[in-house]
């Protein structure tokens, strides 16, 4: 099982990215599927998630209203829409899937059995 991210770059507020989020290996339609972030220092922190085969998505309310979360199922892809970039968006944008997590436990990146590797975003003010 393989995850490959990418997509991340250097943008100014206010602007936009899209992150995608290949999967290999196993298909995300089954899995629970989504974003985590990381700032220097800090451990990773959720930003949204598809929970299993479902269409729900679930974001932290800190992105709520400007991240959405949409899949191709052709191409085992999750996507991250990333709009009206702040600042406090600059992190290490991590990939995460997971066959087994509970609803009750998808913020938790101890709840992520497969991984892949960062892409970073950085906003400019």
């Amino acid at each position: 099982v393989q995850l490959q991210a990418s997509g991340g770059g250097l943008v100014r507020t206010g602007g936009s990215l899209r992150l995608s989020c290949a999967a290999s290996g196993r298909s995300s339609r089954t899995s629970t599927t989504g974003w985590f972030r990381q700032v220097p220092g800090k451990g990773r922190e959720f930003v949204a998630v598809f929970f299993r085969s479902g269409s729900t998505t679930y974001l932290a309310d800190s992105v709520k209203g400007r991240f959405t979360l949409s899949r191709d199922n052709a191409k085992n892809t999750v996507y991250l829409q990333m709009n009206s970039l702040k600042p406090e968006d600059t992190a290490v944008y991590y990939c995460a899937a997971s066959e087994r997590v509970i609803l009750s436990t998808i913020y938790r990146e101890s709840s992520y059995e497969y991984w892949g590797q960062g892409t970073q975003v950085t906003v400019s003010s």
